[in-house]
């Protein structure tokens, strides 16, 4: 959550960003080592106008001060630059909302003639004030300089015994500051997590959004619902994504990308045209243009699949690059391999890479063929245009453009019987 309001917060060009942390903060910091942020410490927990005291001796003069909430992470960055505009030439830009249900939040009281005066919080609300449905989303915007002189000023003679930062919204009206308020575009942008609930909610409507900008970007999605990013994709026109894939990580779909039901797919690049089919999964792949893949066929880390390759069910390549136009259509295992353009790889057949100790790499040379149920035992290399026979197990080089067999002679023995269990007494 807090890295999507620090992006957000990045997209706005300011000078610094700091992070407020308090109980348990040493963990953000660590999963957020990553980020280029600031890192004020809250060591005591009095309320959001002693958190962000806690970052007052980074303020400038003369400098917009934005007040942003790890916990709302849906903030938009139009929003944003709206507020930064309403809080230029000495005015405080204020975000507010009006919710049907205010239950919990600070109330905007205005005058008369409508301008903000003040903010209550609920549990220090009249009857009248709790009738009021706009309310605070606690994001503002103000020079730094007065804010300093606020922030000093502020007492937690309150219901929660806590230093309110609402509280400069009247500060800044007694001295003569005008308090802007601007609102978002939906209730989501404010929204924030308190528990498990709230953050399922906040990312269903977060998915959603990605869904949206896929769409309108030529995307066709079977069900946006059902449809789970969990980190960025890039679409070129005319995909299609089925219900129930799952995109983590960077990943890059070329045009004309096709995505089956059910699948996974993990930093990883599919090219042009592609077709794979549901239940797979792909993890850091490469998979060439105009190849197809599946249905149930997993690519492990470093699989490359060159142009026009065909991957059929329950086949699983693992640091292996496939030549272009090969087919392996069903239940094989290839590891640690190079093969070649147009092979075809029979069903059943298995690259044993592992010793128990070391990995050994197969070669497979252009053309060739190998049978069904066949064992290559690595290091081994298959010439170019080698055919193996089926039920084979291959220990040692094969020659190019010859058939190389590994069975014993079958045979039929007459008059043999099957052994029957004895009755029992």
């Amino acid at each position: 959550m807090l890295e999507h309001v620090i992006d957000v917060a990045a997209a706005l060009a300011p000078s610094a960003v700091d992070v407020v942390y308090g109980h348990g903060g040493d963990q953000v910091r660590e999963q957020l080592a990553h980020c280029d942020v600031g890192w004020v410490a809250q060591t005591e927990q009095k309320g959001t106008g002693h958190a962000v005291a806690q970052a007052s001796g980074t303020f400038s003069t003369g400098e917009l001060v934005l007040v942003l909430y790890g916990d709302v992470p849906l903030i938009q960055l139009a929003t944003l630059e709206h507020l930064l505009v309403s809080a230029n030439d000495g005015r405080l830009g204020l975000l507010t909302v009006e919710l049907t249900d205010p239950r919990g939040y600070g109330r905007i009281v205005r005058s008369d003639a409508g301008a903000v005066q003040r903010i209550v919080e609920h549990k220090d609300a009249s009857e009248d004030e709790l009738n009021i449905t706009e309310v605070n989303t606690g994001i503002l915007a103000v020079d730094g300089e007065r804010l300093n002189t606020w922030l000093a000023a502020l007492k937690n003679d309150n219901a929660q015994g806590e230093y309110y930062l609402t509280d400069v919204i009247e500060m800044a009206v007694s001295d003569g500051v005008d308090v802007v308020a601007v609102h978002p575009a939906s209730e989501a942008e404010v929204a924030g997590v308190n528990d498990r609930v709230q953050l399922a909610t906040l990312e269903r409507i977060y998915q959603r959004q990605r869904a949206d900008e896929l769409m309108r970007a030529g995307v066709t999605l079977a069900d946006p619902s059902r449809l789970d990013i969990r980190g960025s994709l890039r679409a070129g026109q005319d995909c299609f994504i089925d219900a129930n894939v799952i995109v983590e990580g960077e990943v890059i779909l070329g045009d004309g990308v096709s995505v089956g039901a059910n699948t996974v797919i993990k930093n990883s690049v599919i090219d042009d045209n592609v077709a794979i089919d549901c239940n797979c999964v792909i993890d850091h792949a490469h998979v060439g243009a105009r190849s197809v893949v599946g249905p149930f066929a997993r690519l492990r880390p470093e699989a490359f699949l060159a142009e026009q390759t065909h991957i059929g069910n329950f086949v699983e390549i693992k640091k292996s690059s496939v030549g272009n136009g090969s087919k392996i259509n069903h239940l094989s295992y290839i590891g640690d391999s190079i093969i070649g353009a147009n092979v075809n790889i029979g069903a059943g057949t298995i690259t044993c890479n592992y010793d128990g100790a070391n990995k050994h790499q197969t070669i497979i040379g252009d053309n060739a063929f190998i049978g069904s149920d066949t064992q290559l035992v690595a290091p081994v290399t298959i010439g170019a245009g080698a055919t193996i026979g089926a039920g084979a197990t291959i220990t040692r080089d094969a020659p190019p453009e010859q058939l190389t067999l590994s069975r014993v002679r079958q045979e039929t023995r007459a008059g043999w019987k099957r052994p029957v269990k004895k009755p029992k007494t």
